[in-house]
């Protein structure tokens, strides 16, 4: 059951809430949490029963592994005990997730036959996968004590990040207000995390799935063996970073605004991640919570920074490796990791230059700063061709538009506004192309993609609007996520009341077919 889908507003959401806050009214305090597992469980079971079997055993095992590892008393036994959870977690996520890309690329190679049938990978195995291994790692590390099997179920299971994150820690979960304090749902809690998740499903529905078909139609037309050119290269790129950013941040909104509505505050996944000045600040920005995972249990465990800027810079390309294959298996998600650490190597390298010169990162000459701004997202939007393509030749031929070698003639479709220009234009020899799309359409798309775009780099991102409420667990930079213009900020007075009602209504009036949101896919 999607959280876009009326089945989950209309009847799933109104009877989990009613169910456990009714519980916790009666101070059943273990069978609200109770409720809260089963509930999830058939949200998860909705998709495919099957799928119930695989998590169940999978929990099953890493608590167990987990108590075992926190129960021995002897180093070489905790640390045998954590590389065979750690091992098996990997083993069963890479059957799942890597099999049949294994097979294709030794048939490729050797010429082999070997055959496999499809392996349909299961719904947030990725997410509930790394979300136990960091469990196990902390369990052995001594930063999580003893652990109730029913709470570490609803760690795992808590249905609002359970699908697409945020990645969360035990830590974070835990203790929540099983203290008696909260029996009640507050009304803040409700309003502001109604009010996130409708801001959440109006960047899905409205956003997200408004730019799917110009987005499917460019990067499509690679499979039919065109080669799109230099305006609509872009136009489709842009489309799609710009797609791929409301559907996963509308996600995180959702999933925030769902844990406000329980009790819970979920980390921050996203902070304007498209006004980075580069690499390093894009990452810091983008799927925060990944970030911090491939930070804390890849990148520092392979020594970090501490064995000079060469090794540095080898780790940065070996985390982002992992990153990219922990997204999908392909070659496609194996080079967008790549470039996103050679991203990170040329960032270290300017941070540095950026210091002999005595300027701070982000506090240079505000001209610069609005260069490194713009040519950070060219170089991220580059790198989401190879994230959203279906191949890498498929890839290859949008850069190649991008990049002007696929001609670099404009669109048919914008000949009407090019007047007595598309005479001078043919006379020059330029030719103008046609990608089958109507002109008023794709005159829309780029006045849309313009907007949202001045919207990503000037406006107030979810968590800076509701920032009078902390929607989410941490801060940003140590700093409550805030906007400069208090104005921008939500408010429960009538203008807020109407702002909210427009997104609530507009939203789900919009949602007239429910489309998988892009992370689910991991």
């Amino acid at each position: 059951m999607p959280l876009n889908s009326y089945a989950f507003i209309f009847m799933f959401l109104p009877v989990s809430l009613l169910g456990y806050y009714s519980l916790r009214r009666f101070r059943a305090q273990r069978l609200s949490t109770a409720w809260l597992v089963a509930s999830s469980v058939v949200l998860y079971g909705w998709f495919n029963p099957l799928y119930l079997a695989l998590m169940a055993g999978s929990i099953s095992f890493n608590y167990a592994l987990g108590a075992a590892i926190s129960g021995s008393t002897r180093m070489g036994q905790r640390k045998s005990l954590l590389a065979l959870a750690i091992a098996v977690n990997l083993l069963c996520l890479g059957y799942f997730k890597y099999a049949n890309f294994f097979v294709e690329n030794v048939n490729a190679v050797f010429g082999s036959d070997f055959n496999l049938n499809r392996i349909i990978l299961p719904l947030a195995i990725s997410f509930f996968t790394i979300q136990q291994i960091a469990f196990l790692v902390d369990r052995y590390r001594g930063q999580i004590g003893r652990t109730d099997f029913l709470d570490y179920c609803f760690f795992v299971t808590f249905f609002p990040k359970l699908i697409a994150g945020p990645i969360v820690r035990y830590g974070e979960m835990f203790p929540r207000q099983d203290g008696g304090v909260d029996v009640w749902l507050k009304r803040d809690d409700l309003v502001v995390g109604l009010s996130m998740f409708f801001i959440g499903l109006f960047k899905k529905v409205i956003i997200a799935d408004g730019l799917a078909s110009y987005v499917n139609l460019v990067f499509g037309a690679t499979g039919l063996g065109s080669g799109p050119t230099l305006i609509v290269s872009w136009v489709g790129a842009v489309a799609f970073a710009l797609q791929l950013y409301f559907d996963f941040s509308g996600y995180s909104d959702m999933a925030i605004g769902l844990g406000m509505m329980f009790g819970v505050r979920l980390p921050m996944n996203f902070h304007s991640p498209y006004k980075a000045i580069d690499a390093v600040d894009f990452w810091r920005r983008w799927h925060i919570t990944l970030s911090r995972f491939l930070r804390d249990y890849v990148y520092i465990p392979l020594g970090g920074n501490r064995k000079g800027p060469v090794r540095r810079n080898i780790n940065l390309m070996l985390t982002m490796l992992v990153g990219g294959l922990w997204h999908g298996a392909g070659w496609t998600f194996i080079m967008w990791g790549a470039l996103h650490g050679l991203y990170l190597v040329i960032s270290h390298a300017w941070r540095g230059l950026q210091g002999s010169l005595g300027w701070k990162a982000g506090a240079g000459p505000r001209p610069l700063t609005a260069a490194t701004i713009l040519v950070t997202f060219v170089a991220v939007t580059i790198a989401w061709v190879f994230f959203r393509a279906d191949s890498v030749h498929a890839a290859t031929a949008i850069l190649r538009g991008m990049f002007g070698l696929n001609g670099v003639a404009p669109p048919v479709e914008l000949s009407l506004l090019l007047g007595p220009l598309k005479e001078v234009l043919h006379s020059i020899g330029f030719a103008l192309t046609s990608l089958g799309i109507a002109f008023p359409q794709w005159g829309v798309t780029i006045l849309w993609i313009s907007l949202l775009l001045m919207l990503c780099w000037f406006g107030p991102n979810s968590q800076e609007f509701m920032a009078n409420y902390r929607p989410t667990l941490d801060t940003f930079d140590g700093q409550p996520a805030q906007s400069s213009r208090t104005r921008l900020r939500w408010s429960p007075n009538v203008l807020g009341a109407i702002v909210m009602a427009a997104i609530t209504v507009l939203a789900i009036i919009g949602l007239t077919q429910v489309s998988s949101f892009i992370y689910s896919q991991f």
